[in-house]
């Protein structure tokens, strides 16, 4: 442990408020994950050691929150950690009188498996433990209370028992690996759990867990046992899977101590499997699933900026699975298992993917590939977002007016990024015109072109550069401010809204813009003064009467805040390119932004460890909030550091 990435003593292990901020976090690559914290208690009801789809089930169920483990009356918890280390595995250490355990938790890549090692550290004589299983066994986002309809009943097989408290989820197999070990029937509750962090965000945080009875396990001085939580069948051999995985782990890339480089490592958190067996990314843990508009603004930096020859593949691969999706023009901002189970309220989610498409070509894809597959795509887009020739496209608003501006919602529906909602309608109005979304339709429209010219067709290339350059001429007349120097965020035939938001900055970013460099400066200067934070970008100016400095508090207070004022990283990307844009041989500019980069190292070891928060307060210091593992945040960062590095926009 003394040579892990990220380890704590025990004055940090036992100081309630900073190990309980600090999470870790495990996945499968299969939309699994276990996780918890540092101090061991459970924080969220999120919190628990294998979360799973279960097959027929789409949404991820915890079945396993942890086991409750005591020597001689005495448990392994807050009250007895020495350490903790976060690779290869996360382990606690525990010191009990004179006796040390260490336990340490893995889920197997591929297969719904968790496995758990206690070792007893050399010195003294054996001891026996008690494991006690803590079981929900139900969705992610509920919470179970004790019940009469849970079946207790306890199965035998050789090498460990079965349980299924209810028949509409598959049993968990828990396997030991070790001979010297038996199991006491007990069903029992663990009433009146408690979980703090969601109390704190408005939600109810109060649960019971099932007990089927208690392993009882010997452990020698310097051995170890190995326990196998497993679902479909009984994982064979828990000691010989420890062996595979700890030798799989040691073979990986060393993690460094850069921030670049631990975020690498983190990265392959979110590139996933579905239970269809298609290739995506999970916008983040422990609540959110599969989001057409964060996927495709995270993947080229989870895949592109991290690996050139197989970071490739995989984007590419991501991208074609999204083509069975694509419907009326359009992808889902939710996905389900199919098209028609999957909700397409987005209205930028597409011009994402064409991006990614984009970036994909850049970083060296086939041209025939992208000729042949992802032409008639894009082309289809275009096309429907251009005549609204779309069922879909038309629910939500969307039309392209005869200056070429695209325009989507309405008073009452946001479908772009901004677009949390309460009762009253959304906290962040942004129907018309808006800024991001206008540039990106221009950047489709220039890549078309490019396309079609050297696919041989001049005619259609002809068709997208004319409504491109009408486009282009509509966006400086509607969206630039001249005397102020920035870009509006919104525009309607009635109202023109001049906030100072980030949306620009993306506008300022993107290869192909309407924006002249002098232009992209201005706005890059304008973001810098108002919006830039050691965080990333806030959401809204200081100075604007909607500013909410503060992101937290219950459900209405968060959104009321989430989209003004709140600084979110991942606009640090686009920040970084249109910097790069604007001042693209200024060594001092780059040194600046390297900066703010690396100023994410003291977050990376203090809250999702590795990890980058979704959000941030908009106000000094800066607390963490939201999830504490974003894609789109550890992804968009790898990406400004790839650009930094190759300075290729220069």
């Amino acid at each position: 442990m003394r040579d892990s990435l990220l380890s704590f003593d025990r004055g940090t292990c036992r100081n309630g408020d900073a190990a309980h901020e600090r999470e870790w976090l495990e996945t499968n690559g299969l939309g699994a994950y276990g996780m918890g914290t540092v101090s061991t208690r459970p924080s969220r009801r999120y919190h628990g050691w294998l979360v799973t789809p279960v097959p027929g089930r789409e949404p991820r169920h915890l079945l396993l929150a942890g086991f409750d483990e005591t020597i001689a009356g005495d448990g392994l918890g807050f009250d007895t950690l020495d350490r903790f280390a976060l690779v290869p595995f996360p382990s606690h250490a525990f010191r009990v009188g004179g006796v040390e355990v260490v336990r340490e938790i893995g889920l197997l890549p591929g297969r719904p498996v968790c496995l758990v090692r206690y070792r007893l550290m050399a010195g003294g004589a054996a001891v026996e433990l008690s494991v006690r299983p803590r079981l929900p066994f139900r969705e992610a986002h509920a919470l179970t209370f004790e019940n009469p309809d849970l079946d207790p009943a306890v199965v035998s097989f050789e090498g460990g028992i079965s349980v299924r408290p209810y028949a509409s989820l598959p049993s968990l197999h828990l396997s030991v690996g070790s001979d010297a070990w038996e199991f006491e029937t007990d069903p029992d509750w663990r009433r009146g759990i408690v979980y703090a962090t969601d109390l704190a965000r408005g939600y109810d945080g109060h649960e019971d867990h099932f007990s089927p009875g208690a392993f009882r396990l010997s452990l020698r001085p310097g051995g170890g046992v190995v326990l196998a939580a497993a679902v479909g069948e009984p994982a064979p051999e828990p000691e010989r899977l420890w062996q595979e995985e700890s030798e799989r782990r040691r073979r990986m890339t060393a993690v460094g101590e850069t921030v670049r480089e631990r975020l690498r490592h983190s990265a392959r958190h979110f590139l996933f499997t579905t239970p269809r067996g298609r290739r995506s990314v999970l916008a983040g843990f422990p609540w959110f699933g599969e989001w057409g508009r964060d996927t495709f603004i995270a993947l080229p930096g989870l895949t592109l900026a991290r690996d050139t020859d197989r970071g490739l593949a995989a984007c590419g691969v991501v991208l074609e699975g999204a083509l069975a999706f694509l419907d009326g023009g359009m992808l889902p901002n939710i996905y389900g298992p199919t098209s028609e189970e999957s909700q397409y309220g987005s209205a930028d989610a597409v011009l994402w993917f064409a991006r990614a498409v984009r970036l994909y070509e850049c970083a060296g894809a086939s041209k025939q590939r992208i000729l042949d597959l992802f032409r008639p795509a894009l082309a289809e887009v275009a096309s429907v977002y251009r005549d609204g020739s779309s069922a879909r496209a038309a629910a939500l608003g969307i039309r392209v007016d005869e200056q070429g501006l695209l325009h989507a919602g309405r008073s009452d529906l946001n479908p772009t990024w901004m677009d949390a909602q309460t009762a009253a309608g959304p906290v962040t109005p942004r129907h018309g015109a808006a800024v991001e979304i206008n540039a990106l339709w221009y950047a489709l429209l220039a890549h078309l072109e490019s396309l079609d010219r050297e696919a041989g067709e001049g005619a259609r290339a002809d068709g997208w550069a004319e409504l491109r350059h009408r486009l282009g001429a509509s966006f400086l007349r509607r969206f630039w401010l001249d005397d102020r120097r920035y870009l509006a965020d919104v525009w309607r035939p009635d109202e023109v809204d001049d906030a100072v938001r980030p949306n620009m900055v993306i506008a300022a970013a993107l290869e192909h813009s309407p924006l002249d460099r002098e232009q992209r400066a201005a706005v890059v200067r304008r973001a810098e003064a108002d919006l830039l934070t050691p965080r990333g970008l806030r959401t809204l100016a200081p100075d604007h009467p909607d500013y909410v400095g503060r992101y937290g508090g219950g459900t209405k207070e968060r959104d009321a805040a989430y989209h003004q004022g709140t600084v979110w990283p991942w606009l640090l990307g686009f920040y970084v390119e249109a910097s790069l844009r604007a001042f693209p041989r200024d060594a001092e500019i780059v040194a600046r932004l390297r900066t703010v980069l690396d100023g994410f190292a003291d977050h990376l070891a203090e809250h999702g460890l590795l990890h980058v928060s979704e959000v941030f307060d908009g106000d000094p210091p800066h607390r963490p909030g939201g999830t504490f593992a974003q894609a789109w945040s550890t992804a968009e960062l790898l990406r400004a550091y790839s650009l930094l590095a190759t300075r290729e926009l220069a």
